[in-house]
């Protein structure tokens, strides 16, 4: 199926055709990493974080606001004082041993399953934007239309392993509707993995259901094949929405990112070693708790990591102490042996500006760094993440594609030939006609589609086109060349008439509102 995107200039099928044989789109294999990784605690510091933990966990206690989950913890063993739950480190330790160290993620098509954990890491676009910067470049409300815009150039862009979910909010529909259009556009437009609305527990349970009619109910019982995300209060609180939301997901044996919401030094202490502590401690009462609902149930992780500027109280992308708390949170997720989730190209700029490309581009290499499996919001976010820009999303999606032949280490399987190739061209040489380089030039070194590495004689004559109108060209070229990866038909009926009986049975009680 061809698309036109809003904002672009017709081309003919010939020009789209060749075009798209030209383009590899194949998603790129899961990243194994085999650089060594940035660990700056020794063990002995380590386990002093470790110790931290296990204190406020045992001392201070995490509230848990859901009598579900009170009952659950009592049952388990847990200490109990109204919504105080104290949990013993033996017992913690105990339950959070039975979580996957690894697992594969299973796509609708297998060639796009992803295996996950201990040295492979996978890069997600980024979701819950308000806004967008569209093809022209103009913030607005996003509509459901440009969501699928996203899913597309996620299932186009090979460094991209999956659609994710809300990239961008459908102010045009009810929100009491949203999590199942938004469900079915990832499902629909990309045959990648995807990201399940947490909203609520029963937004949850639909996702698992809509999950269950694309995969079969069997399938999706043991193997995982959707991501949810159960944010937590920081400090210390866990809520009856995430936990719900966290219950329908485990149950049915689908990973969820156990993910405190950290600003630091608002949130957390004035202090990178203490904030690590504290968001530590958090993270592992929600990762026990997902095997106190269900044994052995995949979890991952989870934190989303920001430093608050103490001159206005904003948070604050690609700051030193940001990388620090990732190279050390990744320490202590390998401590306990279980893999972990961090953001990726964070930006606070306004504009897709020189400021959004050095914190982002800062942040990357830390993560990739820190060993993350779970690379999240690795392109498109801008203004600490009210926008979702169109031309910062492709641009992070290559920047994601350098960051993976970085972290793959160094290629030695053509050495002996290259270094015949130095007696063969001898002193004073060149090497452009050799056959060493004629074979391998193209995969050699990696070569930017979106920077401009040319002179600048050239780059005027070509018109002096600066980065962000280069980026929304390709995202409208991409977008003109896309084909949908079909579903199937009955399957896809299935899911439609799901989504038209729960829409029937939710009320759209929210008024659509095309001003947020």
């Amino acid at each position: 199926m061809n698309v036109e995107a809003t904002g672009t200039t017709r081309r003919g099928r010939g020009a789209r055709k060749a075009a798209r044989q030209t383009r590899d789109i194949t998603m790129l294999p899961a990243l194994k990493r085999r650089l060594p990784l940035t660990e700056p605690m020794d063990q002995e510091q380590i386990e002093r974080i470790d110790a931290a933990s296990m204190h406020i966990l045992e001392n201070v206690g995490v509230q848990f606001r859901d009598p579900i989950a009170l009952e659950d913890w009592k049952r388990a063993g847990a200490k109990v004082v109204d919504e105080m739950v104290y949990l013993d480190r033996h017992l913690v330790k105990e339950l959070i041993s039975t979580i996957p160290s690894s697992f594969t993620y299973h796509a609708r098509n297998p060639a796009n399953n992803l295996p996950f954990g201990h040295d492979h890491s996978i890069f997600v676009p980024m979701t819950g934007a308000p806004y967008l910067r569209d093809l022209e470049d103009k913030r607005r409300n996003p509509t459901l239309d440009d969501l699928a815009n996203f899913h597309k150039l996620s299932h186009m862009l090979p460094a991209i392993h999956s659609s994710a979910h809300h990239i961008v909010e459908p102010y045009d529909h009810p929100i009491s509707h949203r999590h199942l259009r938004i469900t079915y556009s990832s499902m629909k437009h990309s045959d990648k993995t995807f990201m399940g609305m947490t909203t609520s527990p029963k937004n949850a349970e639909d996702v698992m259901e809509m999950c269950a009619i694309l995969f079969g109910d069997d399938f999706i019982d043991t193997h995982p094949v959707v991501t949810g995300n159960c944010n937590g209060n920081s400090p210390l609180v866990w809520d009856e929405t995430m936990l719900g939301a966290m219950r329908a997901f485990a149950k049915r044996n689908q990973p969820v990112l156990c993910s405190p919401f950290v600003l630091g030094g608002a949130n957390t202490p004035a202090s990178t070693a203490a904030t690590v502590a504290q968001l530590n401690a958090e993270a592992l009462s929600a990762l026990a708790y997902t095997q106190v609902v269900r044994k052995g149930a995949p979890a991952i992780y989870g934190h989303y990591l920001s430093t608050v500027s103490m001159k206005s109280g904003a948070p604050m992308a690609g700051t030193p102490e940001i990388s620090l708390m990732n190279f050390m949170i990744g320490q202590m997720a390998r401590h306990y042996d279980i893999p972990w989730r961090t953001s990726n190209t964070l930006g606070g700029a306004k504009t897709f500006d020189a400021q959004a490309g050095y914190e982002s581009a800062m942040t990357l290499n830390a993560v990739l760094m820190a060993g993350a499996n779970y690379i999240w919001h690795s392109a498109g976010w801008n203004e600490a993440g009210m926008h979702c820009s169109m031309a910062k999303f492709v641009v992070d999606a290559e920047m994601c594609a350098m960051g993976y032949r970085m972290a793959e280490g160094i290629d030695w399987s053509d050495f002996d030939e290259a270094i015949a190739a130095v007696s063969d061209v001898g002193p004073g040489g060149h090497y452009l006609g050799h056959p060493h380089t004629l074979e391998k030039f193209q995969k050699a070194f990696f070569m930017p589609e979106m920077f401009d590495n040319n002179s600048i004689e050239q780059w005027q004559a070509e018109g002096s086109v600066e980065i962000n109108e280069r980026a929304l060209t390709r995202a409208r070229d991409l977008l003109n060349e896309y084909q949908e990866p079909m579903l199937d038909p009955a399957k896809n009926e299935e899911l439609l008439d799901y989504i038209a009986r729960r829409e029937r049975e939710i009320p759209a009680a929210e008024a659509l509102n095309q001003d947020y």
